[in-house]
This record gives structure tokens, C-alpha cells and sequence, in this order.
């Protein structure tokens, strides 16, 4: 997650027909390069419509599986799965590197850094076109750049520098495929009713979700029984899948002079596109009723955590395995998915201020059960100290999914009308930032209370202290609108919802 934007509307013309210059080869043999030409493209059409025809029965959410949303599916999908490497990076990072928690903290930092400039990744898809393709040449490049930093992981990475630099690269390749996915399936959805737009919502969410629960239930037993390389190895097969599926996107390729205008950097109309889009930006963020929800949310999202101390504290000192852990990741998927239930079922006319209000509270009282199960007190109570995980980590993350339901209908509320991608990708960038700000004041707390990966004897204070530290954005929630959060547009059914 968490963590975008949707399809350019597809033409409707079939690759086949994608020859302009078809008639300006003129020779002697013009008559029979026409025929072969037809003939080729008669039998590509009608393969074609063998796939259109296969997949035309067959419906997802309302989505009829057509080889363009069967695409979009799947790299969802793959955003989804990749989860499975999380578990190993975190041993990784603790066995094989003997990194201390805030090292680890400052590293996954580090990593999120390609999802504070999404804009940039739609801006680069939308003026440049790669090889004639604005969508699938990037989704290509994308699965290669993924596929390469996990098989460096799995091979020849030995050192934490070198590590951060391999995490950073498949931050990279996720961030640019999701943006581009996300651009693909809003404009998609711009031309399709409101009903058929929360459809492609959902086929979209589901396919994520789908994919991080199967990575949940496999990333903790196979470290535990084929150790982090080889779940590294596996990894790097994953955005292959990305990259072939790019060919099923529908495309129109820009061909001859058209193409050429767009690649140089240097080019006045790019460079004129370029300045007309960033002042349009900068006008758009400046205003107040922009800005400071926006201000607001960044503070939000930038208190403190104490994750990665946690991590260290349930592995090292009570000795939960990476199977068990994956089992507590399969629990906390489930839980977002409802949380997600819970918001849309029965939170979506409740005042935005209230719901930031409610859940910053409710979530500061309950993440100091956690100190609960650092001083032991569970087990006074018969509780073990698994199953006290696991409860926590369930209630916890429904409480987190319900609270940050509101920042996505609060960013989409603020886009203003022509610019709602570029600026949603923008507010979730700056949501973005304020969670690696919060992770790496955590990171410096965890270093000042002395918090290692073998002393915890200050790490209940830390919880303390982090989680008391949420309650200060509250007396700003005077900045937020004191619309209810029904009064969002249409455009709410195009909310990303995928947890980065």
C-alpha cells in the first residue's frame, strides 16, 4: 500500500489493424504484400475474436474477462503477492545482516522512497512513449526491474547497503507498474456508468487481496522451510508476470513523426507540456481548502512507530517462527478486508472529523494492549502469548483499515475536477511521505530508548510513547471539512484501495 490511478479508454480498433503505412509501400510487388498483408491480418483478427469470444461467458465482479481487464487483474494480483517476500526481507535483515530494529526501520524507510513521486511515474507514462507504447512498454520494463532486484537478492546481495539498494529497486517497479495499472483502469472507468466503475474497483481490489492472502499462507513457512534466499528466487518470478501480461493490453501504438515528438526531453512542446502541468499542480495544492487537509493528513500519518522493535521483540525474545507469522499476516489480510466491510457498510455517512476522531483514540487505547504482551501481563490472564498476537494484530488492523478508509475519500474529495489522477497521486504521495517520516522517528526513538535486537527493557515505554504521540494531530482537525464523507463525488467508486 498502501500505499493511484487507473486505463487510457482502449481503442476499440484491433491490433491488426494497426498499420497506417500499410498503402505507402508502392513497388512492383504492392499487390502481393496487400494480400499477404490481409491475410495475416484476417487471421489475426479472427484469433482474436476466438479470446474475445472465450472470455466474453465469463464474469468477475460484474467485469466481463476481457483480455484488456484480465491484464489489469493480473498485475494487481502481483502487487498483491509480492508480500511474500516481506517475512524474508525481516529475517533477512535480522539473521543474515544482524541489523539492530532501527537500522531495519531506517531501511524500510529507505524502501518506500519511489512511492513519494508517483505523479512523476504517471506524468513519464502519459508524455513519453516507450517504444510507440505509453502502457505496455512501461508495464514490461517494470516486471524486468522487479524481477532483477529480487534475483540480485537471491544471489549476490551480502551487505545492507547493497540490500536497501535491491529493496529500493523493486519499491520501484511495483510504484511504476501501479501507477500505470491505475491510470489504465481510470480511464476505463471514465467512460463507463458508476455501477460498471465500482466493478472495475473491485475486480481490482479483490485481485490484490487475493494475491496478499496467498502470500500471507505461504510466506512464513517456506522461510522455515527453504530459508530467505530461496523465497527470494521465487519472488523474482512473480514480476515476469507483469511483464507478460502487458502484451494483452489494447493499445494504439504511436507511429512516424507523432512518436518522435514525444521522446527528446528537450523537445519545446514537452518541455512547455511539462511547465503547463506543474503550474496546474501548484495552483491546485496551494489552495486552503487543499493544503491544509492535506497538511493535516501528512501529520497524521507521520507519529511515530514502533513496528520494527516489535518484530525483533516477538521473534527474539518470544520466539515466534516465521511459519507462525505468517499465519498472523493471513489473519491481519482477512482483517483488512473487514475493515474495508465495516467502512463501506456502515461508516461512510459518519462526519469525516469523527471518524479521525473516534478511531485516532480508540486506536491509541487499544496498540497499548501491546504492552501487555511485553511485560507478560497476558499470561496472568490464561492468554497465551500466540494467540494474544494474533487477537491484537486482528482488532488492530481493522481499526487501522476503518481509519484510513476516510484519507482515500478525503484525498478523492479534494481533487478538483480535470486534474483528479495527478492530484490523488499526489495526496497519497504526501500520505506516503508522512509514514516514512513516522518510521524513521520511530527509528531514532528506538536508538535513543536503547532498544536492540537483544534489550527490550525500555521497548514497553517506546509503545507508550509512540502510540501517545497519534493524539497530537488531533487538535487540528479543524483543518478537515466538515462535510460527511457521503457527500463525495462519483468519483469515490475510483478510490484506490490497496494498503502500500
Amino acid at each position: 500500500m498502501s500505499v493511484a490511478a487507473p486505463l487510457p479508454a482502449s481503442s476499440h480498433r484491433r491490433d491488426g489493424d494497426d498499420e497506417p503505412f500499410l498503402d505507402s509501400r508502392i513497388g512492383a510487388e504492392k499487390g502481393d504484400l496487400l494480400t499477404t498483408n490481409m491475410e495475416q491480418e484476417t487471421n489475426t483478427s479472427s484469433y482474436r475474436r476466438k479470446i474475445r469470444y472465450i472470455g466474453s461467458g465469463v464474469k468477475i465482479f460484474g467485469v466481463e474477462l476481457s483480455p484488456d481487464n484480465v491484464a489489469v487483474a493480473m498485475v494487481y494480483f502481483v502487487q498483491g503477492v509480492l508480500g511474500l517476500s516481506r517475512l524474508a526481507v525481516s529475517f533477512y535483515l535480522k539473521d543474515d545482516l544482524h541489523l539492530d530494529p532501527a537500522e531495519t526501520a531506517v531501511i524500510s524507510g529507505f524502501s518506500a522512497l519511489p512511492w513519494l513521486v508517483k505523479p512523476v511515474y504517471g506524468f513519464i507514462s502519459d508524455s513519453i512513449p516507450l517504444f510507440g507504447y505509453r502502457r505496455r512498454s512501461y508495464l514490461v520494463l517494470s516486471g524486468l526491474l522487479g524481477a532483477l532486484s529480487w534475483s540480485l537478492m537471491a544471489t549476490v546481495v551480502d551487505s545492507k547497503y547493497s540490500t536497501a539498494f535491491c529493496i529500493l529497486l523493486g519499491s520501484l517497479s511495483v510504484a511504476f507498474s501501479d501507477v500505470v495499472v491505475d491510470s489504465m483502469v481510470v480511464e476505463r472507468a471514465r467512460g463507463e456508468s458508476q455501477s460498471m466503475s465500482g466493478s472495475l474497483q473491485s475486480l481490482c481490489w479483490g485481485s490484490s487481496a487475493f494475491g496478499g492472502i496467498v502470500s500471507s499462507y505461504f510466506s512464513g513457512s517456506l522461510v522455515d522451510a527453504y530459508g530467505v534466499r530461496f523465497v527470494f528466487g521465487l519472488t523474482a518470478l512473480l514480476p515476469l508476470i507483469t511483464s507478460a501480461v502487458a502484451v494483452l493490453v489494447k493499445e494504439q501504438r504511436v507511429l512516424g513523426p507523432a512518436r518522435a515528438q514525444n521522446i527528446p526531453f528537450a523537445s519545446p512542446s514537452f518541455l512547455e507540456s511539462s511547465r503547463e502541468h506543474i503550474t496546474e499542480l501548484w495552483k491546485a495544492v496551494r489552495q486552503p481548502k487543499v493544503f491544509l487537509p492535506t497538511f493535516f493528513i501528512f501529520l497524521w500519518q507521520a507519529t511515530p512507530q514502533s513496528d520494527s522493535a516489535m518484530f525483533f521483540f516477538t521473534t527474539n525474545k518470544l520466539g515466534f517462527t516465521p511459519e507462525f507469522l505468517g499465519r498472523v499476516k493471513l489473519v491481519t489480510s482477512f482483517a483488512s478486508l473487514l475493515g474495508v466491510g465495516l467502512y463501506n457498510g456502515f461508516l461512510k455517512n459518519v462526519p469525516l472529523r469523527k471518524i479521525f476522531l473516534v478511531t485516532t483514540v480508540i486506536g491509541t487505547a487499544l496498540g497499548m494492549t501491546q504492552v501487555f504482551l511485553v511485560t507478560g501481563l497476558n499470561r496472568e490472564f490464561g492468554i497465551s502469548d500466540e494467540w494474544f498476537a494474533i487477537g491484537d494484530s486482528l482488532i488492530l488492523t481493522v481499526l487501522s483499515q476503518v481509519s484510513f478508509m476516510p484519507v482515500l475519500v478525503l484525498a478523492a474529495k479534494l481533487c478538483p475536477e480535470g486534474m483528479e489522477a495527478t492530484l490523488f497521486a499526489t495526496l497519497m504521495s504526501v500520505s506516503n511521505g508522512g509514514s516514512v517520516v513516522g518510521g524513521l522517528i520511530g527509528a531514532g526513538l528506538t536508538q535513543l530508548f536503547g532498544v536492540t535486537k537483544d534489550s527490550f527493557d525500555n521497548l514497553a515505554f517506546l509503545i507508550i510513547l509512540c502510540n501517545l504521540s497519534s493524539l497530537l494531530p488531533l487538535p487540528l482537525l479543524g483543518l478537515l471539512p466538515q462535510a460527511n464523507s457521503d457527500s463525495v463525488s462519483n468519483g469515490n467508486e475510483d478510490i484506490e484501495m490497496k494498503i502500500n
